[in-house]
């Protein structure tokens, strides 16, 4: 493997494949792989909702996960921050945020400091927004 030590965040609510096949496609390129699961005052934050799962559920499934070595709480979108206190050799992400500001300024700054950062493609097509969209599509329908 390339990397030693991988990161990488997400809120895992409504938790499906697509978490998982990136999961597994990071883990393949690093030796341990922490995930940050985003707190609820967090989802709320950046996603201006509520989860459907407590973080504290979200992070029992994520652990639960073979592919994930280490839970730790993502609580903004700091990630030197989060680089100082993991000490990571590579950052990943999906590829869905490769034209944030706050990841291209993310993967300077983290690059300046020797971290590589890795945009997984989705490779599947579903997010929790859209199963979130079909449950209220069924709910209509009864």
């Amino acid at each position: 493997m390339k990397y030693k030590k991988g990161f990488i965040c997400g809120f895992f609510d409504l938790i499906h494949d697509g978490h998982i096949d990136i999961l597994r496609q990071a883990k393949e390129q690093c030796e341990y792989l922490i995930v940050g699961v985003g707190t609820d005052e967090f989802m709320k934050e950046r996603k201006g909702r509520n989860s459907v799962l407590t973080y504290e559920q979200r992070c029992t499934v994520v652990k639960a996960i073979r592919y994930v070595d280490e839970v730790v709480p993502e609580e903004d979108l700091d990630k030197l921050a989060a680089w100082k206190k993991y000490q990571f050799d590579v950052m990943f992400a999906g590829d869905d945020h490769l034209k944030e500001l706050i990841y291209i300024d993310a993967t300077k700054r983290l690059k300046e400091n020797g971290v590589s950062t890795i945009y997984i493609p989705r490779r599947l097509n579903i997010s929790s927004t859209k199963l979130r969209e079909k449950v209220l599509k069924i709910q209509r329908q009864k």
